[in-house]
């Protein structure tokens, strides 16, 4: 169907080549010479786009663009004006005008403006379509060709942004291709991890910064003022990139970099390692007092203050520190009303749950999974989360304050799709990504398996407990009413096991405008 478009000008029959030229490109024209025939003209018939000359007699352009948008908000309008003077732009920037043309005009002017606004999501779409078809091939051959952690890291990158550009267009065929290359991938990592992890937590020459690295590679040494540490529970890499436009109005990416998360990608033994600066295994050696294993009730990371400050104290660092734990939005009302104190120290640490708590909430409530039942409902949710939170606030103050700031994240998630058999003690893990516990049974293809916990500097919590990682989007399941979890579960954000999603997490270093 023909996209219409009202023009009005006072001197429309001056316009008639115009109107012929856009009209053999296949758009409908509807000419009217004053304000109140173009108001009656929307009362009547629907338009896709409306030319607005600012100079007219009787009701001017910026006074019809008014009544307009009173009650036509959603259409389009582009100015089209003699003038060039600021306040009559900015006037028409306020009343939200779409484009403007400053006259005289000419037909590609007015053709490059309707393709602009009209069909700019189809020919992006068109643009993304064949872009991404040229890169498939090569994503395919490279991923074959992959032999570090930072060519790993490379190719998730790759992924994610072909996955974000992939949200504005509407072929479902191509984002399911995506999907699948991403399923690739991940196959490959899998085995990459399986077969490298045990030399990278023991030292080899070849292991990418791992969890408990990231503070001694990436934070201490960029302390000589006071600097905001946010570390947001359970941020993935596309998640950052969904809220990093938020945060460039206040804030200059002055480093992106990526690390991997130690296995489990959990809570418990990833954020821990951060803090520590320690394995999970050294943590329950030297600091017993501050280690829970997995079957032991109560909180697993109720100690990370005290493990940062040891940590420090180990490495000889005499900054003084600022730990706050954010869980809710009204105690970060509170830490937004204290923020004057935030410059009394060298680094201010606050972690913030709530993308964690996102995340298990689409497990357990139906709203959520309706919110966000898939990768792109889930990044506009987070950003939807974050342009209203107390953590935005803290930011901004944070830059009015001259103060550094770094982001960064313990581990990430994925969407499980696909069920494997596990069988156990009562004593074994309740994590859906990753076991320990006696005598486990399960399907080897489909895990990573650890008999020796302590090869992988993990804690064992018995005698033959060891530790199995789910694969890619597996997740495991028990015998017992397996059909009812095999359904509750599919298709819910879980963390524990091998993925890029998981694994490859951001660290970023920012300074303020």
């Amino acid at each position: 169907m023909a996209k219409k478009i009202l023009w009005v000008d006072d001197e429309i029959a001056l316009l008639k080549p115009h109107i012929i030229f856009l009209e053999s490109k296949g758009y409908e024209v509807v000419p009217v010479q004053s304000g109140l025939e173009a108001l009656d003209e929307l009362s009547q018939n629907h338009f896709d786009i409306v030319f607005l000359d600012e100079h007219m007699p009787g009701l001017d352009g910026l006074e019809t663009l008014k009544r307009l948008k009173a009650k036509h908000m959603q259409i389009p309008v582009v100015m089209i004006t003699k003038s060039e003077e600021e306040n009559i732009m900015e006037e028409a920037i306020g009343e939200q005008i779409t484009d403007y043309i400053i006259k005289p005009v000419n037909p590609k002017q007015i053709l490059l403006s309707l393709k602009k606004i009209l069909n700019k999501k189809e020919l992006v779409s068109e643009k993304t379509n064949l872009s991404y078809q040229q890169d498939f091939q090569r994503i395919s051959m490279d991923i074959n060709m992959i032999q570090s952690p930072n060519e790993w890291m490379d190719m998730y990158r790759r992924l994610v942004k072909w996955a974000i550009k992939m949200d504005d267009i509407k072929d479902t065929q191509m984002q399911e291709i995506l999907k699948s290359q991403f399923q690739e991938a991940n196959r490959a990592f899998f085995k990459f991890v399986k077969n490298n992890y045990e030399d990278w937590v023991n030292g080899g020459e070849d292991a990418p910064v791992l969890s408990p690295d990231i503070l001694k590679n990436f934070v201490f040494s960029k302390i000589d003022s006071p600097v905001l540490l946010v570390v947001i529970d359970n941020l993935r890499y596309d998640q950052w990139l969904t809220i990093a436009p938020v945060i460039n109005e206040y804030y200059r990416i002055a480093q992106e970099e990526m690390y991997y998360a130690i296995l489990p990608t959990a809570t418990q033994y990833a954020r821990n390692s951060i803090f520590s600066g320690l394995m999970p295994s050294d943590i329950k050696k030297y600091y017993p007092q501050w280690w829970k294993d997995d079957p032991e009730e109560g909180g697993k990371n109720l100690f990370e203050k005290d493990l940062l400050t040891a940590q420090l104290k180990r490495l000889n660092l005499p900054y003084k520190l600022n730990y706050i734990k954010i869980l809710n939005y009204h105690f970060g009302q509170k830490i937004i009303s204290q923020f004057g104190r935030f410059k009394n120290y060298d680094l201010n640490v606050v972690v913030y749950n709530f993308v964690d708590m996102l995340s298990h909430a689409k497990t357990d409530l139906d709203l959520i999974k309706e919110l966000a039942p898939d990768d792109k409902a889930y990044r506009s949710l987070t950003r939807s989360w974050f342009e209203n939170s107390p953590l935005l606030e803290l930011i901004k103050l944070a830059a009015q304050n001259g103060m550094k700031l770094m982001i960064t994240t313990d581990h990430g998630a994925i969407n499980v799709k696909k069920p494997t058999k596990v069988i156990g003690q009562k004593d074994t893990s309740l994590n859906l990504r990753y076991k320990t516990g006696r005598s486990l049974t399960y399907e080897k293809k489909d895990v990573y398996a650890v008999k020796q916990p302590g090869n992988i500097k993990l804690p064992s919590v018995g005698i033959n407990s060891p530790y199995i990682f789910a694969k890619e989007d597996y997740f495991f399941v028990y015998p017992n009413d397996y059909n009812k979890y095999v359904e509750y579960f599919t298709d819910t954000l879980q963390h524990g096991g091998i993925s890029m999603q998981e694994m490859l997490v951001p660290f970023v270093y920012l300074t303020p405008r």
